[in-house]
């Protein structure tokens, strides 16, 4: 689908069809462009976790105002960010890097060592606000992945994180959830909202040019 076609198309589904599953060929490209998005340095201070099980998704629904998107949906994109950038986890990414391109950089060398001196003296909770927001840009890439592929996703912070990441032992790994995204199909006979007019500031009053 065409990319501002595919924008205009999607919408917040209130009303997943539980009928409809969402083939896996579909699920796996709207993940690998979560994997394939940006994030600061470089990064990916966070996670992403799929849960299909039906009765662990009734576990979370529960703590997510009851949002019936959860249960409806085939597939729960859990995104789950790091609960500190640790110099393990630095260490870990730019060795990596390394690993992968075959070399190591002298720039680079010089980037991680300013990291691993800068993200640990900000302490956890700090680091931690900055890799959720890192997970934000990741839910963009989201939905724009999704619509176009034509799957409905509904981004969802109305959740109680502690709870959340009790259900699937997320502080073990040292994470934490920062957003909900149900995908699904739309079951737009029972969805108030389907038909309604897409409503968006105008370009006008929403882009200012500094020429």
């Amino acid at each position: 689908m065409d990319l501002l076609k595919a924008m205009n198309w999607r919408y917040a589904a209130k009303k997943m069809d539980p009928s409809k599953k969402v083939p896996e060929d579909k699920v796996q490209r709207i993940l690998e462009a979560i994997r394939l998005t940006a994030t600061s340095s470089g990064l990916q201070p966070f996670e992403m976790i799929v849960v299909t099980n039906r009765e662990v998704r009734a576990k979370i629904q529960a703590v997510a105002n009851n949002q019936a998107q959860i249960t409806e949906g085939s597939h729960l994109l859990v995104f789950a960010a790091w609960n500190d950038y640790t110099p393990e986890r630095i260490n870990m990414m730019f060795d990596y890097n390394n690993e992968v391109r075959g070399f190591v950089n002298e720039g680079a060398e010089n980037y991680r060592n300013m990291l691993l001196k800068n993200y640990p003296a900000k302490g956890a909770e700090a680091n931690f606000q900055h890799a959720s927001k890192q997970s934000y840009i990741a839910l963009g890439t989201a939905l724009i992945a999704a619509a176009e592929q034509e799957v409905d996703a509904t981004p969802m912070e109305g959740f109680n994180p502690a709870s959340v990441d009790e259900i699937l032992g997320l502080a073990a790994r040292g994470l934490r959830s920062t957003i909900l995204l149900p995908l699904g199909y739309r079951e737009a006979d029972k969805d108030w909202l389907v038909n309604m007019k897409k409503v968006r500031r105008t370009t006008e009053n929403f882009i200012t040019e500094v020429k």
